[in-house]
């Protein structure tokens, strides 16, 4: 894994929809670009933030100093402020200029498509499953938490809308047109896949007993590995996806594998109990 330039530093605060400091959040994509950091050692504040505020209107979104082409030669202390949305975009952006290293880097055309591959089926597959069981199946656990900042009259009105929204929007993509037995299997054959895999690359890992292991089975993190991180450890703490929380723990080392990478990269966070 090539390590990031140190000479470029940066000053980043996330942005995570929460304030709470020292835990995870529900979200995966928050998850997912906090392990992002960790893995190259880049330190970072976190802050609440706002949608309004958000460049593309979601969480997460991160504040940094301007390291472009067009900012990177002034001082740092002169370098202007900037707000990156989206937890893929942003590490893309972070790599170009050099404070965060291509974990996919060099990985051959295959195993990039592998990766492509599995980070999809968790984003445009099992994403949206959760979507469901979340905000349709659990909506008003999810609602009081995701609206937490909203005064609860106006969050009941809120709340509704983004039912409504979330309603059409899974019957759009498809989701919504399947049963919840339907969904309950798909969303299990996902977990069961990256069970296997694990597996295989836990069994065949030259690390000890504690150390990570890494879902294509080699020496470093992939760019799948911050996804289904974030993945695991939002089931493992969202009160809203209680169906989804028993199909992991039926599955042993996906536990295992999240709670190595919480140990080595997030010790400071509380940990969710296996």
């Amino acid at each position: 894994m090539t390590t990031q330039n140190t000479s470029k530093r940066l000053d980043i605060t996330v942005f995570r929809g929460w304030k709470e400091s020292g835990h995870y959040v529900w979200s995966p994509y928050v998850t997912k670009l906090e392990a992002r950091l960790r893995f190259a050692g880049l330190s970072y504040k976190t802050d609440a933030g706002s949608l309004k505020a958000a460049p593309k209107g979601k969480i997460p979104y991160i504040e940094c100093n301007d390291l472009s082409s067009s900012s990177a030669n002034q001082q740092e202390s002169s370098q202007p402020k900037i707000l990156l949305s989206d937890s893929a975009l942003i590490p893309r952006t972070l790599s170009e200029w050099g404070v965060l290293p291509d974990l996919n880097g060099s990985l051959d055309p295959v195993k990039r498509s592998h990766d492509a591959g599995l980070i999809a089926l968790l984003e445009n597959k099992l994403y949206f499953y959760h979507a469901k069981e979340r905000w349709i199946q659990n909506y008003y656990t999810m609602r009081d938490y995701a609206l937490w900042s909203i005064p609860y009259p106006i969050r009941v009105l809120v709340g509704l809308m983004i039912y409504r929204n979330t309603t059409a929007m899974l019957h759009g993509q498809g989701t919504g047109r399947f049963t919840d037995e339907e969904i309950a299997e798909s969303r299990r054959e996902i977990w069961e896949l990256f069970s296997a895999l694990l597996t295989v690359s836990r069994s065949n890992s030259k690390g000890g007993d504690t150390d990570p292991f890494w879902v294509l089975g080699g020496d470093q993190p992939t760019e799948v590995d911050t996804c289904l991180f974030g993945f695991i450890s939002s089931v493992a703490l969202c009160t809203a996806a209680p169906d989804s929380r028993k199909v992991v723990e039926s599955l042993p080392v996906l536990f295992d594998y999240a709670g190595r990478i919480h140990d080595r990269y997030f010790p400071d966070y509380e940990r969710w109990s296996d």
